[in-house]
């Protein structure tokens, strides 16, 4: 069964890798840059506090406990305990990579940090926003699966680490959901925070 599904996860990532373009090299270099969506996130803070005023602040630490939440399980409890080779790292898939930047990344890649990271934050936000701008999931989930298309684009990344890093992302967003409702009915009493 696990051979089975790691034959599919290569056959679509080799697939999915092999689409490419010499124009779109650098766009996805971009798009998986680490600071290339700053003012996107500028923007998503802009919206927290026209949204939640004073009690952004504490909105705000809740973004920072999620990304650090994701982060560190996508490394601690799936990167180092799993030990999957990124398909980059794989001697026999090398000479069939597309292998955009010429850098592979640390030894690991299951799961995407990058997708945990953008599935937590996308699904996070728009549970915060979703009643104030209705349609604000058409950008944060498009968003975040360009990010994780990006990874598997460049390389560095075989489609299950995409979307199982999606799955924790989007998990560990419920949770911390959970924590924020449970603190601000505590916090705020019958205010909303």
């Amino acid at each position: 069964m696990i051979e089975t599904l790691n034959q599919l996860d290569t056959s679509l990532f080799l697939f999915l890798n092999g689409l490419h373009a010499a124009w779109l090299d650098p766009v996805m270099v971009f798009i998986s840059g680490k600071f290339t969506w700053l003012p996107f996130y500028l923007v998503l803070i802009g919206l927290i506090i026209r949204q939640y005023r004073w009690q952004s602040v504490m909105v705000l630490l809740f973004v920072a406990l999620l990304i650090t939440l994701s982060d560190q399980l996508s490394v601690r409890a799936f990167k180092f305990v799993f030990e999957r080779p990124r398909p980059c790292h794989e001697p026999g898939l090398q000479p069939l990579i597309h292998l955009v930047t010429g850098n592979c990344g640390g030894a690991y890649g299951f799961v995407s940090s990058h997708a945990a990271n953008s599935f937590a934050m996308a699904g996070f936000v728009w549970f915060l926003l979703r009643s104030s701008f209705r349609h604000i999931g058409w950008v944060l989930f498009p968003w975040a699966i360009l990010v994780g298309y990006s990874r598997i684009y460049l390389g560095v990344h075989y489609p299950g680490d995409v979307f199982v890093g999606a799955l924790l992302g989007l998990l560990v967003a419920w949770v911390v959901v959970k924590i924020y409702g449970f603190v601000s009915r505590h916090w705020c009493g019958s205010q909303a925070c």
